[in-house]
């Protein structure tokens, strides 16, 4: 059996950030179930800088169904976490179900892989004090906030947390999270 690696998003999390690692990781073998607030349609966009802009745009992106509401999660079931960014952890990071299952990632000293604004999840569990970690740009002072020092780096990588700035980055993200997966968790 395939070790299972779980993503937790929502609606509006950048589609490239949730896409990505979801085909990645199956690619390599892993079993990956997304999971949100409910089973549904969850609406991703895309974000881009554009030339003229203070900060990103965003546009409609892809849709994807998840495969479990965070209240089904069972987080022992599972090798990894994967935390995208975009705006969907501005309010993910609210729900008690999502802040217990990662938790219980760091708890079990397990492999968590977060980007962009991903971090502010962790952020709000204090899993961050006294760790390496990139996030968004714009995000510094928050991880900082966290107790986190902030590299501006395409990825860092502390003990088994790895970050990533954003999407641009996801190629170094990926073989950066699947080094530490197979050292944790191979696929069989």
């Amino acid at each position: 059996m395939a070790a299972r690696i779980l993503i937790v998003t929502g609606d509006a999390a950048e589609a490239l950030e949730v896409l990505y690692p979801y085909q990645r990781l199956r690619e390599e073998g892993y079993e990956v179930h997304v999971a949100a607030p409910a089973r549904k349609r969850l609406r991703l966009v895309v974000h881009d800088v554009e030339p003229g802009h203070d900060t990103y745009t965003e546009k409609p992106g892809y849709a994807l169904t998840a495969d479990l509401a965070f209240s089904e999660v069972e987080p022992s079931r599972y090798a990894a976490v994967v935390i995208p960014g975009g705006r969907a952890p501005e309010y993910l990071r609210n729900d008690p179900e999502l802040r217990k299952i990662v938790k219980s990632f760091f708890d079990s000293d397990k492999p968590v892989a977060q980007t962009c604004h991903g971090p502010l999840l962790t952020a709000v569990l204090g899993a961050l004090e006294g760790r390496r970690v990139t996030a968004h740009p714009a995000l510094e002072p928050d991880m900082q906030a966290a107790g986190a020092t902030f590299q501006d780096a395409e990825v860092v990588t502390d003990g088994l947390l790895v970050s990533s700035r954003g999407w641009p980055d996801n190629p170094a993200w990926m073989r950066e999270f699947l080094r530490v997966l197979r050292e944790r968790a191979p696929v069989s």
